[in-house]
């Protein structure tokens, strides 16, 4: 439960109290917030989740980038190579790429974050790559818990793995992993 209310309500107070002197977004941020949290509390949808019937890889990257350009008003870049049917497995897979995408637009300082998603037979893999001002993953406290928590370790619960490559002045790649069953979740041609 920590990690989904730090990927939804701490982010976006964080944001309102970035934007106090932009009344509109601190409305529409609040607004944005109340209806996940409705979503989650009355309708069961975690906030941040993609646990929605029905949705294909595909369309949770494109959800991941309408979202966090709504939220956050920086351009989000989505390219989906295949498409394939959302798991338990594939869902931390894409909420660990929201994640990834939302600290992309909160913190690089680049105009364009862009999001890259394969989907190959035993695999499923998602870049999140910004040419923003970069940082050390070394150096980030521990009571940071983004990449922590709501990515390394949302991944490595479901089997799947994660990496981060930043370059100081050069920008930042979060790389995301998650093996697929055999046999399942064929590609889609569609």
């Amino acid at each position: 439960m920590a990690t989904r209310v730090h990927d939804s309500v701490l982010q976006t107070l964080a944001l309102i109290q970035r934007r106090a002197t932009e009344p509109q977004q601190v409305i529409q941020l609040a607004r944005a917030q109340e209806r996940e949290l409705r979503s989650w509390l009355f309708g069961g949808r975690a906030p941040g989740s993609m646990d929605e019937r029905g949705l294909t890889l595909a369309a949770g990257i494109r959800l991941i980038q309408q979202e966090v350009e709504a939220q956050h008003g920086v351009a989000v870049e989505a390219v989906t190579v295949g498409d394939c049917d959302l798991d338990d497995d594939l869902g931390a897979l894409l909420a660990a790429a929201r994640e990834a995408t939302v600290n992309a637009v909160k913190w690089s300082g680049a105009e364009v974050v862009s999001i890259f998603a394969e989907v190959e037979p035993a695999r499923v893999s998602v870049f999140v790559r910004d040419r923003g001002r970069g940082f050390d993953p070394a150096a980030v406290p521990g009571d940071r818990k983004g990449l922590a928590e709501s990515v390394h370790a949302r991944m490595a619960r479901r089997g799947g793995s994660s990496a981060v490559r930043s370059v100081q002045g050069e920008g930042t790649e979060v790389s995301l992993t998650m093996p697929r069953a055999l046999g399942t979740r064929q590609p889609s041609r569609a």
